[in-house]
């Protein structure tokens, strides 16, 4: 990456914008975060680039620009793009029914209860579209999310083989399986189809599996395995060269360990050097079993901030952009299944202000939000911390990178998003 732009030439005060690597080692000496890699680019030109603490308590090893992250659901803007790039051609419609190309969706069952011990189901009342999966309305679940259908996920294994490790899935955790992994994606989607959904297609917003499904819908109208159109539409291209399923062993000494939470510390739960990122998943996840670095990420960022173009090579139309960073709710927000989704990974963090586009969300609200943001942000993050954001009315993009099961524990994009936020003067 070239030399940083002086922060005053991009609108920003240079004496403020160090706030971000105070507030990134106040939690780092807290010992609440092991390390962190923060980047913040303004007009194209990056003005804050920053490593700071380790990678590796265990190792001692520094924290280094360079470093590879789990970036697990940060993955789910990729496949978005992904899925905007195919179509674009004219592959599908959003509003097509997915049974259109994965006919084992045909015909879902919704949960509406429990009867003497016997789950009570009814007829889904209209299909699940694409756009439903892209923006988790599609009625689908995870098998960590609360309720019957959560648990039924987790009794039938649905995402057995999508993560890289026995203990550690996409973001969910997965013990011992008694099934062999699924074989390939599509044999994955069949299992998943006869499942009940936790509500009717289209009526609330639910974390889920679905991006999981656009992944398969991706190799089934391009020919290609998922992985394989990655590298060759997005990678590659975008010159994302750390950037993919696993860690080969060249850069293994590279990969940041990942931790949890205890009172006063973390605990290792994921040693680099034992890690099943090590080697190629069983199935290539497009909800959450990428890895990547702060430069990598910043590429594809780039490009979405400049609706579609990064470095004279076209991606994607501007109003495709538009169309991905737009609020996809209609009227409504998606604060109330977020904070649920917060909730349940502990940090009992209320969302507001937030609507949800294509595979991220899209602020409605700034005020509401509780944060200095412009409306019409667009981010996501991963289960390990990692955040970023675009925001297309400053001509600004954020990453914050660290490794910390689970997102939410402590305000890593919060303090962030505050620090850069309140560093622009112009």
């Amino acid at each position: 990456m070239s030399k940083l732009t002086k922060p005053e030439k991009l609108g920003f005060s240079s004496a403020k914008l160090n706030n971000i690597g105070e507030s990134m080692r106040s939690l780092i000496d807290a010992k609440k975060i092991p390390g962190t890699v923060t980047l913040v680019a303004r007009k194209g030109e990056v003005v804050h680039f920053e490593a700071n603490g380790m990678r590796d308590l265990e190792r001692g090893l520094p924290m280094e620009k360079d470093t590879i992250f789990r970036i697990y659901s940060q993955s789910k803007p990729i496949t978005g793009a992904a899925l905007m790039m195919l179509f674009e051609e004219g592959k599908f419609l959003m509003t097509d029914p997915i049974s259109k190309y994965l006919p084992e969706f045909s015909d879902m069952q919704v949960y509406v209860g429990e009867e003497d011990g016997k789950i009570k189901t009814e007829s889904a009342s209209s299909p699940i579209t694409i756009q439903q999966l892209a923006s988790h309305t599609s009625g689908l679940s995870y098998s960590f999310m609360p309720g019957p259908v959560g648990a039924m996920y987790i009794q039938e294994e649905t995402e057995r083989g999508l993560g890289n490790t026995p203990s550690e899935g996409g973001e969910f955790f997965v013990t011992e399986s008694k099934n062999p992994p699924f074989k390939d994606l599509r044999e994955w989607s069949k299992a998943l189809a006869e499942l009940p959904l936790v509500a009717q297609p289209g009526t609330i917003w639910n974390y889920s599996v679905g991006m999981d499904v656009l992944g398969t819908l991706i190799e089934e109208v391009s020919g290609m395995g998922f992985g394989e159109f990655l590298q060759k539409r997005i990678f590659h291209p975008l010159g994302m060269i750390d950037t993919g399923f696993m860690v080969p062993e060249e850069k293994i000494n590279r990969l940041a360990a990942n931790y949890g939470p205890l009172p006063g510390n973390i605990m290792l739960m994921d040693d680099p050097e034992k890690s099943g990122y090590r080697y190629p998943p069983q199935l290539e996840s497009g909800g959450g079993g990428l890895v990547s670095t702060v430069e990598d990420y910043m590429k594809f960022s780039q490009m979405l901030l400049n609706k579609g173009e990064y470095e004279g090579k076209r991606y994607l139309g501007r109003k495709t952009i538009e169309f991905m960073t737009s609020n996809h709710m209609g009227t409504e927000s998606a604060d109330e299944g977020l904070t649920s989704l917060f909730n349940m990974l502990g940090s009992g963090y209320r969302v507001r202000g937030m609507g949800f586009g294509i595979t991220g969300s899209v602020v409605i609200n700034p005020a509401l939000s509780g944060l200095p943001v412009s409306e019409g942000v667009y981010s996501w993050g991963g289960a390990a911390s990692t955040h970023f954001w675009i925001d297309h009315k400053e001509e600004l993009l954020g990453i914050v990178h660290t490794q910390l099961l689970p997102d939410g524990t402590y305000p890593v994009r919060e303090l962030m998003q505050l620090a850069t936020y309140q560093a622009i003067i112009e």
